[in-house]
């Protein structure tokens, strides 16, 4: 996840970091992160260009859908998570 922010060469930093490890990397980014950042990337979500302040509600809906998605292939039940109850009080 790298909105193009003013975070987003440091996020790029780590993410070349990765990559010269030999880990893979997929972007999510706006237009203009792919730009500048997409080379040697295993795959690139584009996202839409939007404020910084609304960037972590934008961002949060790939995240989400990856989790979900890595959680059915994986077999688990989405729907009551393991430890769930080590983390939520119910009164």
């Amino acid at each position: 996840m790298a909105p193009r922010d003013e975070l987003f060469d440091k996020t790029v930093s780590n993410m070349q970091e990765v990559m010269a490890r030999k880990g893979l990397v997929v972007l999510v980014s706006d237009e203009a992160g792919l730009a500048e950042a997409r080379e040697g990337t295993l795959a690139c979500v584009r996202m839409p260009s939007v404020m910084p302040v609304l960037a972590p509600i934008v961002y949060a809906v790939p995240a989400q859908l990856l989790a979900y998605h890595t959680a059915v292939a994986k077999g688990t039940d989405v729907d009551q998570p393991r430890n769930l109850a080590k983390s939520v009080t119910v009164e």
